[in-house]
């Protein structure tokens, strides 16, 4: 389940600077949502999981699709834009595809995946829960790297009183500071939680978030 779990290979490539309208890069990038979600849909193949859990985990990829071309097409304003959106699904497909064996959420403005705020300090309740009494616990989402964060605008989450604790049931706040943001920027990010188990990570899960600024 490596591919999925870990997957951090955004789309950066030379084909924005070659675009030659934000429309056509938006027609560009939808299909390659389309194409890449093929390759999601593979490693659910590979995993043969249960009926239930297999007919999950692709409901999920297909609605990250829909999601995520609807962001492209009507939200995205700029080819920036365009690549914050579509990163974000293709993060979202990842999570799709490894599932969810703990609980986990994340929101802004008691919205989840998809959301709305307006510029300025912005809160992130991130909730979570682990399995038979495990704890959680907020992790790196990389070596090195607290959170993945992509924006049209120039916004950072405050790691200066970070949560280090196992929660039993983990109920915390962090702040994302967009007060350099504008109406119709866009930022994507992703929180990760482990699943703690005599002090180790017995599993852990990224989830990715979207906010339009509006």
């Amino acid at each position: 389940m490596a591919m999925p779990m870990g997957y951090d290979s955004m789309r950066d490539d030379e084909s924005s600077e070659r675009a030659s309208s934000v429309d056509d890069y938006k027609v560009t990038c939808m299909r390659f949502i389309e194409d890449i979600s093929k390759d999601y849909l593979a490693w659910v193949d590979y995993y043969k999981l249960p009926p239930d859990e297999d007919k999950k985990r692709r409901d999920r990829i297909a609605a990250v699709i829909v999601r995520t071309n609807e962001w492209i097409a009507k939200v995205s304003q700029t080819i920036k834009g365009v690549d914050v959106a579509m990163n974000d699904g293709i993060q979202k497909m990842a999570e799709a595809t490894a599932g969810q064996p703990f609980q986990i959420g994340v929101f802004v403005n008691k919205q989840s995946g998809y959301t709305m705020s307006k510029p300025g300090l912005i809160d992130i309740n991130v909730k979570a829960a682990g399995r038979n009494g495990r704890k959680t616990k907020l992790i790196e989402h990389y070596k090195d790297m607290q959170f993945r964060i992509e924006s049209t605008a120039k916004v950072f989450i405050d790691e200066t009183s970070l949560p280090r604790d196992e929660f039993d049931l983990m109920d915390i706040h962090l702040t994302l500071d967009a007060t350099g943001a504008q109406q119709r920027d866009l930022v994507s990010f992703t929180i990760t939680v482990a699943e703690m188990e005599n002090g180790y990570e017995s599993d852990k899960r990224g989830v990715s978030t979207i906010i339009h600024i509006v």
